[in-house]
């Protein structure tokens, strides 16, 4: 699974209401909370404007706090609950969001010293714990203080000698200020996929950056803000060949200041030879023109699986006009079932779904994704509802892709997911 490293407030707050009862104080009610749910963003050197490790920390916030929680700002989290079981529903329920609201109340005490929680113990630099390999960069890349930059490309030389499968993955920038997004793609020994790239330098392709991949050259992780380490379950992973290279693709974003970045992915490798392995498939389309001022375009992206696989997680990707994303599975008897819908896509909260219970879906499975954009003037974050938009790199691009990670087994090649089986006379 992936961990989205969000600010989530209470899960584990009292399950009683507070007419008779003392109010919550932070050492012993609070804190856990924060410890669990929020200290691996909100602490220094992460993603979060403000840490959460002490009541001197958290006590200047407790009524944004409280604003947050019961306005559901935060957690942030965007799925139907009548859609789908996920394993990392950040939502609370009333008891906890009343938790949180009644020690803020209550004026935000701070408690016995004593019955506070031990301080959690952080790996500097990492949300993961310590990986066994740090990939890097081979140098710094320089952002200038303004301007459009294309879609920078680095290639990284694994040097590995033998297979590896990775059971966790963390790619985090050096600079989150100016890194917008990143991709890394694994180009095993043979693959054309950006031939003419050097290691070391930087480069931007001449033509589409998606040309010249196949289904070898596979996604192994990526980052968007809010998004943490990819743990995967017991027994599954993703495949690293021998001789392989890392390609770490980054949207650098200016912001009047000039800049560096240098970013790093950390790896964790299985003991050894999974059960199964996982895959991440994109489902979409670049086949789209969404019209100027239009409130809401609908736009579908399907793929047929070749050979059984079980659903992992899922993960829309959509740009600032996103309004909203579906994922809908077409058995092979007809049946059909929505597993995610996302009725309020948020550009800036790109999380994964990870189902609670893995779906098996047999070959011949339909996957239907559906999107839908707002280009109206009624859309805040719309960068300009004047213009038509298509598919796009940029922000004021749009994209549409259902990201979904599947598993299946270790041993079958990965083009069987994509090429149809051959039938044989009177039957498989």
């Amino acid at each position: 699974m992936r961990v989205a490293v969000v600010c989530v407030l209470g899960v584990l707050g009292s399950a009683a209401a507070f007419g008779a009862s003392p109010a919550p104080v932070f050492t012993k009610d609070v804190l856990p909370i924060l410890q669990s749910k929020c200290q691996g963003c909100h602490r220094p050197g992460e993603i979060a404007p403000m840490s959460f490790l002490t009541y001197k920390d958290v006590r200047p916030w407790a009524k944004a706090i409280r604003e947050a929680v019961l306005v559901k700002k935060m957690p942030p989290w965007f799925a139907d609950p009548h859609y789908g079981k996920f394993r990392n529903d950040q939502s609370l329920n009333q008891t906890q969001i009343d938790t949180v609201a009644a020690w803020v109340d209550a004026g935000a005490p701070e408690g016995e010293a004593k019955d506070a929680p031990p301080p959690v113990e952080f790996v500097e630099g990492w949300g993961m714990g310590q990986p066994d390999l740090v990939l890097e960069m081979p140098q710094e890349f320089q952002v200038p203080a303004s301007g459009t930059i294309p879609y920078q490309h680095f290639v990284i030389p694994t040097g590995f000698k033998e297979d590896k499968w990775v059971s966790i993955a963390e790619l985090r920038p050096g600079n989150r200020k100016l890194v917008h997004h990143a991709l890394i793609f694994v180009r095993p020994p043979g693959s054309k996929y950006f031939a003419d790239a050097k290691p070391v330098e930087a480069f931007v392709p001449k033509e589409d950056w998606r040309f010249g991949r196949t289904p070898y050259d596979e996604f192994l992780d990526f980052y968007v803000p809010g998004v943490g380490p990819q743990i995967l379950a017991q027994g599954e992973a993703k495949l690293i060949k021998a001789g392989s290279d890392l390609i770490f693709q980054v949207h650098y974003t200016t912001n009047g200041k000039a800049g560096a970045d240098r970013s790093k992915i950390g790896l964790t490798f299985s003991k050894g030879p999974p059960a199964k392995r996982v895959y991440t498939l994109a489902v979409a389309t670049d086949k789209f023109v969404i019209p100027p001022g239009a409130p809401d375009t609908e736009v579908q992206s399907k793929f047929t699986l070749q050979h059984d696989v079980s659903v992992v997680s899922m993960n829309p990707h959509m740009h600032l006009r996103g309004k909203s994303f579906d994922y809908r599975m077409i058995f092979p008897d007809g049946r059909d079932e929505t597993l995610l819908r996302v009725a309020n896509y948020i550009f800036f909260w790109q999380m994964p779904y990870i189902l609670t219970d893995p779906l098996t879906l047999p070959r011949g499975t339909r996957i239907e994704c559906t999107a839908h954009f707002d280009n109206s003037p009624n859309n805040p974050r719309n960068p300009d509802p004047k213009a038509e938009v298509r598919w796009g790199d940029q922000s004021w691009d749009e994209m549409m892709v259902g990201f979904i990670d599947v598993a299946f087994d270790a041993k079958i090649d990965v083009m069987d997911l994509f090429r149809p089986r051959k039938q044989a006379s009177g039957g498989e």
